[in-house]
């Protein structure tokens, strides 16, 4: 019919059947050895700095434990360092972590990975209250796509996609632990659909689990050891009770609120230490130095609490629970809570595992109330402030029942129960975009302006991008309907965009 274009809807099983895409799988099994170990490195180093910084430096110094005053130096140098790494060098050192989890939005240039490395070693090995999470994705993905141009330059944007994509699953599997936690965690914070998800998830899948080999070993070779975040040694809970799914709602409740709060004031913050970077980072270094102190003097506990992620301090902290008094426990919540929304404003690192540590404290203030064993408020807390802070409610019930893994299927449905109620209570909270509604409207004309014109052969040059690319053709028909032919109406002739 005149002026109507017939699009037809690829087969997943043809593209994964092409000899470029079996191409793209060897490419991606032989990146995640080396990316692997590139993301182990990073980890090792910056527990290394950690150690070296806040332990062994002091004693070197002649002092008798860590001065109260120790965090100071390093937290004000941290300012420092991520301020003249994000004001000199290419890029911004990463996303600003007050955003949220990000993923999907492509790896960062060649040119920017130094300045993501750099501003991320200083965050993490200073104390900051941010994760490693997200530096990992950004540096897998990113020297994935340099090794794929370097062997070769006119590399089709699409295949470095899924290159990138397969880079950021090998350096998170290494953080976690697990390979499928990682493919649940980028998956969903990607919100890739459709053929696309087939076609990314099994070369990620791929360089995660051949770049396993490099922790848990081959044959004769024992491996590096892995990275786990499961907490042994913990008490054993029975079947969840009435009064359990109750506290599971308040659980859910209560986190809403209160990592709502946490984000809104490092959004609150961010434009302030942008505007004068150099000035205003160290001083939120110095803030966050200052509630580290308030809480080490005020409880005789270590100021560590309060810094850092708490990804090692997790399972200290909750197998000698019993030494917090529910005081001390507040005062943990109040000054880790608020270095994470200052350390959200301005420094670069991920947001999980200080939203997982806040949630942790409050599940075992709350167990000293009446109905609540230690085990069931630790992880239903940490479901409900991680999707909080997320916004993605099956990596977060997968993360508390990892953490909780000898008690995993007990816990499980309560951890459900306080991730949706928080997910959608704090939905709820969130201020409505009072733009939407404009900013889809300029959003339209840039995506029909990258339609093909109606009097174009869609069908042949689909089939001559799907044998030099096979990732192009399924991102370009993903999401367009089920139907097998669909007609779509003309549009004005014009010119494709560059």
């Amino acid at each position: 019919m005149p002026g109507r274009n017939l699009v037809t809807t690829p087969d997943p099983l043809a593209l994964l059947r092409s000899r470029s895409y079996l191409a793209l799988l060897v490419l991606a099994a032989i990146l995640g050895v080396p990316i692997s170990a590139v993301a182990y490195g990073f980890l090792a180093l910056v527990t290394k700095m950690q150690t070296w910084i806040f332990t062994d430096l002091p004693s070197g110094l002649g002092f008798h434990g860590e001065p109260l005053w120790w965090p100071i130096p390093p937290l004000v140098l941290a300012g420092v360092l991520v301020a003249l790494t994000i004001r000199y060098l290419p890029g911004t050192g990463g996303h600003s972590p007050a955003d949220g989890f990000k993923a999907g939005e492509g790896p960062p240039l060649p040119i920017e990975l130094p300045g993501v490395a750099l501003a991320a070693l200083a965050t993490l090995s200073l104390g900051v209250v941010l994760g490693p999470e997200a530096p990992l994705i950004a540096l897998g993905g990113g020297l994935a796509v340099c090794a794929v141009r370097l062997a070769k330059r006119d590399v089709p944007a699409r295949t470095s996609t899924v290159v990138a994509a397969a880079g950021s699953f090998a350096a998170i599997s290494t953080l976690f632990g697990s390979p499928l936690l990682a493919a649940f965690l980028l998956m969903e914070a990607s919100g890739i659909a459709g053929a696309m998800l087939e076609l990314v998830l099994v070369p990620g899948l791929l360089a995660a689990g051949v770049g396993s080999l490099i922790f848990i070993g081959l044959d004769a070779w024992t491996g590096l050891g892995t990275f786990s975040l499961a907490i042994p040694n913990l008490p054993h809970v029975g079947s969840p009770t009435g009064g359990e799914f109750l506290w599971a709602l308040v659980i859910g409740v209560i986190a809403a609120p209160l990592g709502s709060g946490i984000r809104r004031l490092g959004l609150f913050l961010r434009p302030h230490v942008e505007r004068r970077m150099l000035l205003v980072t160290p001083v939120a270094g110095l803030a966050v130095a200052g509630l580290a102190i308030a809480f080490a003097a005020g409880t005789g506990k270590g100021s560590s609490e309060v810094l850092f992620s708490g990804q090692d301090a997790l399972g200290p902290f909750i197998g000698h629970a019993a030494s917090y008094t529910v005081g001390a426990l507040l005062l943990l919540m109040v000054c880790k809570g608020l270095a994470y929304g200052v350390s959200l404003s301005g420094f670069r690192g991920g947001p999980t595992f200080p939203a997982m540590f806040i949630g942790a404290v409050g599940g075992v203030a709350l167990s000293h109330l009446p109905g609540l064993p230690l085990v069931d408020g630790v992880a239903m807390g940490i479901g409900a402030m991680t999707v909080v802070m997320l916004r993605l409610p099956l990596t977060s019930v997968l993360l508390a029942t990892l953490l909780l893994s000898s008690d995993a299927a007990a816990v499980t449905p309560l951890a459900i129960v306080a991730v949706v109620v928080a997910y959608v209570t704090s939905a709820r909270l969130a201020p409505a975009p009072a733009a939407a509604g404009a900013a889809a409207g300029k959003s339209a004309a840039p995506a029909l302006a990258g339609q093909h014109r109606p009097d174009e052969p869609q069908d042949r040059e689909d089939e001559a991008d799907q044998a030099k690319d096979p990732v192009t053709l399924a991102e370009r028909h993903d999401g367009q309907g089920e139907q097998q032919d669909q007609v779509q109406d003309a549009q004005p002739d014009r010119k494709e965009p560059i």
